[in-house]
């Protein structure tokens, strides 16, 4: 599992990088150039960026929406107020803040709650889906949820849906087939982050899929 932290100051983000570290692979990058660079290569199970990077002050807005584009879940180290935020990063929504000043188990507790949703996927992607109680929502794709809140999908060839997971924020594995979301193409054993609000999610072959919700 690998973060991607974004920070222009280069002590700052040297202290952000060894507190990650301890919890998943860092990689780091000091502009929004060498950010963009790094989605582009790699795919992460988080990544962390400041609000104000870049020329202008509206590298995170940048970031934000390409990490949005690739499926991978962000947050907003800040300290500007909740206002600020909004009015900089709009119409896109991060997927938590870090306020500064913030304490050594802030960054450790907002790490750990993506690390630990991306081994719950992949921990549930490795059982056998349930045999009974599934349910058709929309015509060609069936759904099963189970204890503890592990949501099964299951599309047939050509089938589509607003979005057939969770309504909040969610991390999903294709176990079979693939599965497109919004023009990203994923397939199977390849895990992906939906940020909360309408999703459309297609399939051309089939698939099967489990999804995780983001524990508040």
């Amino acid at each position: 599992m690998k973060v991607l932290l974004v920070e222009d100051d280069a002590s700052l983000r040297e202290g952000m990088g060894e507190l990650i570290a301890e919890q998943a692979e860092v990689r780091e990058a000091g502009s929004v150039a060498q950010a963009l660079e790094a989605l582009k290569e790699e795919r992460f199970s988080l990544v962390v960026t400041d609000l104000r990077i870049g020329d202008k002050g509206e590298g995170g807005r940048i970031i934000l929406e390409a990490a949005r584009q690739r499926l991978q879940p962000v947050a907003i180290v800040s300290a500007a107020t909740a206002e600020e935020v909004v009015k900089v990063l709009r119409p896109h929504e991060p997927d938590a803040v870090l306020a500064k000043p913030f304490q050594i188990e802030d960054i450790l507790e907002l790490v750990e709650r993506f690390v630990i949703l991306r081994h719950q996927v992949e921990t549930a992607a490795r059982r056998e889906p349930p045999r009974e109680g599934w349910t058709e929502v929309v015509a060609g794709v069936r759904v099963v949820e189970e204890p503890g809140g592990c949501l099964w999908i299951r599309m047939e060839p050509g089938a589509g849906h607003g979005r057939p997971v969770h309504q909040g924020q969610a991390g999903l594995m294709v176990v079979e087939g693939s599965l497109e979301v919004e023009g990203e193409r994923r397939t199977g054993h390849q895990y992906f982050y939906l940020a909360a609000g309408p999703r459309e999610v297609r399939t051309h072959e089939g698939c099967l899929a489990v999804s995780m919700a983001l524990r508040a």
